[in-house]
């Protein structure tokens, strides 16, 4: 497995997309992760990220739980997700909190759970425009386009912490 300092990193920024598909394709099947730059996006804004993803999966499981995971949005807690059921017999060894789009079918509700502004109160003003930076960036690395093809927007993101971070 690699480590952080062997991950390849894919750079984005040229015209290239052939080149850059060729780079990610190789990059999964090699290591199964890399790292994306030159993609526009600040490293001070992922310290925010970073730091409020720390702050809620820092908070005691009863509060993370008010947000149980439901319509695909939400926290799953430690061992509740298994990748492989035939080889884990406890679970994986992380947590998770799930984010989707604003508005899910034809509902005008969002669907999306968010801790209340008195627990985390920079939580949500981090996490939308997060997600939405994330999906510009999948759209651009996506040469394929297949969200056109969609009647709905279902792309999903996952703020994750293992055991040990």
């Amino acid at each position: 497995m690699a480590t952080n300092a062997e991950l390849p990193l894919v750079d984005i920024s040229s015209p290239d997309s052939a080149a850059a598909a060729k780079s990610i394709r190789q990059a999964c099947v090699d290591h199964g992760f890399f790292y994306l730059v030159n993609h526009g996006i600040e490293e001070s804004f992922f310290r925010q990220v970073f730091k409020e993803s720390s702050k809620f999966f820092s908070l005691p499981l009863d509060e993370k739980m008010k947000l149980g995971y439901k319509n695909h949005r939400g926290y799953t807690p430690m061992f509740s997700e298994t990748l492989d059921p035939a080889s884990e017999v406890k679970g994986d060894l992380k947590e998770g909190f799930y984010i989707g789009p604003a508005k899910f079918s034809d509902s005008q509700v969002d669907a999306n759970q968010w801790p209340s502004d008195e627990v985390l109160p920079c939580w949500r003003a981090t996490m939308e425009p997060y997600y939405e930076k994330m999906l510009k960036l999948e759209r651009c690395i996506n040469p394929w386009h297949l969200y056109d093809f969609c009647t709905i927007q279902v792309e999903i993101l996952r703020l994750l912490t293992m055991m040990g971070d």
